[in-house]
């Protein structure tokens, strides 16, 4: 990366009504650098990314896009990037390749309609017209209209939703691609496995400001792993090796099941299971798990509103039941 496509400082945006749905977001975003927004709804992801696009002005704040005001100075920055917003609205009664001449007839530097449609999977569907594709389909044919002017910047809003399974996987191969052909790519995602599978830096937002940002591995990093079991009728906690000294930070119980977090999860599982070996214990239904962007996600949009730790691992787990949790000195 050698400079700042994308450099946000202090973005606030207001809506109606004084509602304030961006307060005081600051970040940028490299060249050909892959960043993501993630939040719960209403976190103000949408609301960002239309002002990074240039289609409302903030309320405060500084944006820059390719060294431009986007909203001020919209036709610097208008061709030389890709917008593909939730929900496009193309008219219904248009072939899909006649949506794509009409858009490129608004674009300079536009790639050929077949190339474009190609890209994205849709060439055999040329002739369809738009009120007759599936969900994902449509969302395929807004990522085509998002790449006819061969942008620098693409801007990509909850991408692969209405996908199946290997629509949204092939989309993630594009997006790589288009990434690692030099394009810059922001977007918006509510599937942490597409975040952590695409981004090479990413920021949480919690209602209207950044919780967490960082590159995926290090925030990651930044939450333990876990081990989880069941110990045999008659064998409880207390039973097991010092948990400090297997380097757990933290356990509880959730309805019989036995959670350890650590930081070192080789050391905590070993001595587990060589404990388990030589006790002749057989713990059940072992789980080892490394952290991961969801666990990470889960805990911190909890932490920005306030949560217990032991309601907020109660809830991300899914477990019903009493929690006793102990932090191990």
């Amino acid at each position: 990366m050698t400079d700042q496509v994308i450099d946000v400082t202090d973005l606030r945006r207001v809506y109606g009504g004084g509602f304030e749905a961006v307060r005081g977001v600051s970040f940028s975003v490299g060249r050909g650098e892959l960043f993501a927004l993630l939040g719960t709804n209403g976190a103000g992801k949408t609301s960002t990314l239309e002002l990074l696009e240039g289609l409302a002005a903030p309320a405060g704040g500084r944006v820059r896009v390719l060294g431009h005001d986007p909203y001020a100075e919209r036709g610097a920055v208008r061709h030389r990037i890709g917008v593909m917003l939730q929900e496009s609205g193309f008219p219904s009664e248009l072939t899909v390749a006649e949506t794509v001449r009409m858009w490129a007839g608004c674009t300079s530097g536009a790639r050929p309609i077949g190339e474009a449609l190609e890209i994205v999977g849709l060439g055999k569907r040329s002739g369809v017209r738009v009120k007759m594709l599936s969900g994902g389909e449509k969302r395929r044919l807004d990522l085509a209209t998002a790449l006819i002017g061969q942008p620098e910047v693409l801007f990509l809003d909850e991408p692969t939703t209405g996908l199946d399974a290997e629509g949204r996987r092939e989309t993630w191969e594009l997006v790589r691609a288009l990434r690692d052909s030099g394009t810059t790519v922001l977007l918006t995602t509510h599937y942490l496995e597409e975040a952590e599978h695409l981004a090479d830096r990413l920021a949480i937002m919690h209602e209207g400001r950044i919780a967490a940002s960082g590159r995926v591995a290090d925030v990651v990093a930044e939450q333990p792993s876990h081990v989880s079991f069941e110990l045999p009728t008659g064998y409880f906690v207390g039973d097991l090796p010092p948990l400090a000294e297997l380097g757990v930070s933290e356990h509880e119980v959730v309805g019989g099941r036995v959670l350890l977090r650590t930081h070192e999860l080789q050391r905590a599982a070993t001595g587990l299971l060589l404990w388990a070996r030589d006790a002749d214990v057989s713990l059940g239904r072992l789980d080892v798990r490394a952290a991961s962007l969801e666990e990470a996600f889960l805990r911190i949009a909890r932490a920005a509103e306030g949560a217990t730790g032991a309601s907020g691992v109660a809830a991300a787990s899914g477990a019903a039941g009493v929690v006793q949790k102990e932090t191990v000195a």
